[in-house]
C-alpha cells in the first residue's frame, strides 16, 4: 500500500516570504515613532456649560413675533390658539397653545399651635383628567381681568369657608408650558377665621386640617400627585426649615 509523503515548500518561496515579512515590519516601525500610538480619530469636543455666577438671573431675551394666530377650540375654561411665529432665534415655527386667564393656589396655614409644624387646609376631590381623586390645595381659575389677590380671597372662602387676615405671595410658575400659557400664582394665608363654604355646582370637595409634617409624610409616599400642591408645600417648607417638626 502506497504511503503518502509529507510535501516541503521549495526553500526559494520560503525564503522570498521571510523577506517580505521583514520588510513591511520594518515599514511599519518607520511610519509609527516609538512609543507613539498613531493618529487618533478626529474626536468632537462637547462644549461646557457656563456657570451661572451666585445670585445672578439669565438674562432676558426678545420674544417670540406673533405672524398669525387662530383660534381652533373656544371653551368655557380655555380656548387653543394654532400660532404661526418666529421664535427669538429668528426661526419660523408653529405652535398649538392653550389659553388661560391664570389661577391663583392657596396655602392656608394655621399656626395657632406651633410655627414650625402648622395645619394646612387640603382638600380630596375628583379629577376626570386624572381618573382620580387627588390631594390638593385649595385652587381655582381667575376671571377675566381679576386681580390675583382678590381671586385667591374668594376661591378659599368658596371652596373651604375660610377667610385670611394675613396674605402674602409664595410663587408663581407654569405648569406646563410647552403648550400651556396658564399662570398660577401661590399665596400663603393666615390667621384663619372659619366660614360657610359655598362651591359652585359642579365641585364636591372633602376638606381637612393636616399637619405639615404629615403632608410632607405624604408626599414621601407617594399619596400627593397634584403639582400645584407639590410645588407650594416643599417650597413653604424649605423657606421655613425643613421638615415641620416641633
Amino acid at each position: 500500500m502506497p504511503t503518502k509523503k509529507k510535501v516541503d515548500a521549495p526553500k526559494k518561496e520560503l525564503k522570498k516570504a521571510a523577506t517580505t515579512r521583514t520588510a513591511a515590519t520594518k515599514a511599519a516601525k518607520t511610519a509609527t515613532p516609538k512609543g507613539s500610538k498613531g493618529p487618533k480619530p478626529n474626536a468632537k469636543k462637547t462644549p461646557k456649560a457656563k456657570k451661572l455666577a451666585k445670585g445672578a438671573v439669565p438674562a432676558k431675551v426678545g420674544v417670540a413675533q406673533l405672524i398669525s394666530s387662530e383660534v381652533v377650540f373656544q371653551g368655557a375654561l380655555f380656548r387653543v390658539l394654532h400660532d404661526k411665529i418666529i421664535e427669538p432665534s429668528g426661526k419660523p415655527n408653529e405652535r398649538d397653545v392653550i389659553r388661560h386667564n391664570g389661577s391663583v393656589v392657596i396655602l392656608a396655614i394655621d399656626s395657632s399651635k406651633s410655627k414650625k409644624n402648622p395645619w394646612i387646609v387640603v382638600e380630596r376631590q375628583y379629577r376626570h383628567a386624572a381618573n382620580q381623586y387627588l390631594w390638593e390645595l385649595p385652587a381655582g381659575k381667575l376671571d377675566a381681568g381679576e386681580d390675583a389677590l382678590a381671586g385667591a380671597k374668594r376661591e378659599l372662602a368658596e371652596e373651604t369657608g375660610y377667610s385670611a387676615k394675613k396674605w402674602k405671595p409664595l410663587v408663581e410658575y407654569f405648569a406646563s408650558p410647552g403648550f400651556l400659557g396658564e399662570s398660577m400664582k401661590v399665596f400663603v394665608a393666615e390667621g384663619l377665621v372659619a366660614g360657610d363654604a359655598h362651591p359652585e355646582e359642579d365641585e364636591e370637595i372633602e376638606f381637612r386640617l393636616v399637619k405639615l409634617s404629615d403632608v410632607l409624610k405624604m408626599i414621601e409616599k407617594g399619596a400627593i400627585k397634584d403639582g400645584k400642591t407639590l410645588t407650594s408645600v416643599l417650597l413653604y417648607a424649605r423657606l421655613h426649615g425643613g421638615k415641620g417638626k416641633k
